[in-house]
């Protein structure tokens, strides 16, 4: 597992070469407990520098991958090691081609129970080797909660793949860690969308130029206010790169 760890405005951000990602995917199924895999947006390295649960949730994840161009030059700028960015479409279905090559489980959480409904077929015609151990649809009243927490715990897949619904989010897993003996848990919220094809992904020319924001501001134009907290980042690199030493790096 040749996976180092580096730390951009003091929040965790993994290095690791697309080529590892299958030996530390591996690698992490062995590891006892819940694991947790993290994509992670610029807003989202903002809103991790602050005492709470969310940066603690980040701190505490096992693999933290950026999927921001702007967190990859943020680290260049820094000069650290440079990680690769990550496409968290594309990477879920790299994670489930390799869960399938070696006869691995999943749990699908989140989506509507319609479009869960669908994706779920998709996926298991797509990878036939990869066995769906259960689902459960997103938006659950909170009286669900310990039975769908026992079951997941019972049914010990080796991924949860979490979609839109799941109320605390990317923490869910993070703040329930205690309750599951194993399983990978990632949090991807457009995942049911897409595999029910209720939601369009976005092309990967889009993605690899960074353009990706500009389709959000174009669903939901009053993003165009996150000018101020990138220029908040913007500045936040230059004094850490000028005036503040960041914690060593580490190699996972």
């Amino acid at each position: 597992m040749a996976c180092e760890r580096i730390n951009v405005l003091n929040v965790p951000i993994d290095v690791c070469p697309l080529e590892d990602l299958e030996a530390v995917i591996l690698s992490l199924l062995q590891k006892p407990g819940a694991k947790q895999i993290v994509f992670l947006t610029v807003w989202d390295l903002l809103k991790a520098r602050r005492k709470n649960s969310f940066g603690e949730c980040i701190r505490g994840a096992d693999l933290v991958l950026p999927i921001s161009k702007s967190i990859v030059k943020g680290a260049a700028f820094l000069k650290k090691t440079k990680p690769v960015r990550y496409n968290p479409f594309t990477t879920m279905l790299t994670t489930l081609t390799i869960l399938e090559a070696h006869y691995k489980s999943f749990y699908l959480l989140g989506g509507r129970k319609k479009q869960l409904q669908i994706a779920a077929q998709n996926i298991r015609q797509t990878y036939p080797a990869l066995q769906i151990v259960g689902r459960h649809a997103g938006y659950y009243p909170k009286s669900a909660e310990n039975d769908l927490v026992t079951a997941i715990s019972k049914a010990s897949p080796s991924l949860v793949i979490m979609s839109d619904g799941v109320p605390d989010k990317v923490c869910w897993a993070y703040c329930r860690r205690n309750k599951f003996s194993s399983s990978i848990f990632i949090y991807y919220p457009e995942v049911v969308g897409i595999f029910s094809k209720a939601k369009k992904r976005i092309p990967n020319e889009t993605f690899d130029k960074g353009w990706e924001i500009w389709r959000e501001i174009f669903k939901n134009p009053f993003k165009i206010f996150l000018i101020f907290p990138y220029m908040k980042y913007k500045l936040l690199l230059l004094g850490y790169r000028l005036f503040k030493r960041e914690k060593t790096q580490e190699v996972l």
